[in-house]
């Protein structure tokens, strides 16, 4: 049975990375997406399944669990990276913002988790070989973050997750974390806040997609890691 690798979050920047890298090792692979991009149209032309997903409710997430199933018996593996990274500073709202954070970084996590350990059951049984889910968490889940309360309790959140739904689906199926600070920086990003943010760690680089790729593979290729989420942060928390 050839089951694909299911990448939420997938149009650009990490997931992209994430999508193409499976792609090129002839993995399948589906991915969902917020906004179609040229990105998503190339790796639809290439292959992928692209599944357009609106998170934002709860009618919109079982929207997508059931057009998943609609394309796919089984998955090899979860990687939960669709994320927004919002501010209190920005949302005078804040319990809008807090629900919203909850909803994307927690919610659907553990829903799209809940409903769809059969395909990744099917995968276990079809192969012999632990299935996996993977959450990108945040290098906040150990600091908090006074300027992003919410976003950080929601990563906190998603955190716990991993824990609890390892002891629950082990041995069958393996769930892990891997909990990112800077990795890429944004377009419009000034040279300021770009030396500003390179302070922060010890290693003082913008490492590139390549970090995650690199920890998600050690997670996928593993037989025996589980309830563990990799810090992939510079040393961040010695400075």
């Amino acid at each position: 049975m050839t089951s694909p690798i299911l990448i939420t979050g997938a149009g650009q920047r990490i997931g992209l990375a994430l999508a193409q890298h499976y792609l090129t090792q002839g993995q399948k692979v589906i991915i969902t997406y917020r906004t179609r991009h040229d990105a998503v149209e190339k790796l639809a032309q290439q292959g992928v399944t692209c599944i357009h997903a609106d998170f934002s409710t709860d009618a919109g997430i079982n929207e997508f669990i059931n057009t998943l199933k609609a394309h796919t018996q089984s998955l090899k593996a979860v990687i939960h990276n669709a994320s927004s990274w919002d501010c209190e500073a920005n949302n005078p709202d804040h319990a809008k913002l807090f629900d919203n954070m909850m909803r994307i970084h927690a919610k659907t996590p553990y829903l799209i988790n809940m409903q769809c350990a059969d395909l990744l059951l099917a995968y276990q049984q079809a192969s012999g070989a632990a299935a996996d889910i993977v959450h990108l968490t945040d290098y906040v889940v150990e600091t908090g973050s006074p300027k992003h309360l919410a976003y950080a309790a929601s990563k906190g959140a998603l955190d716990n997750l991993t824990k609890s739904f390892s002891a629950k689906y082990a041995p069958n199926i393996k769930v892990n974390a891997v909990a990112p600070s800077l990795i890429i920086f944004n377009e419009h990003d000034d040279e300021q806040y770009r030396a500003k943010t390179l302070k922060k760690s010890l290693m003082g680089i913008e490492p590139g997609c390549q970090e995650i790729i690199n920890s998600i593979d050690l997670l996928l290729q593993s037989q025996y890691i589980t309830g563990r989420s990799i810090p992939v942060d510079g040393g961040r928390h010695l400075k």
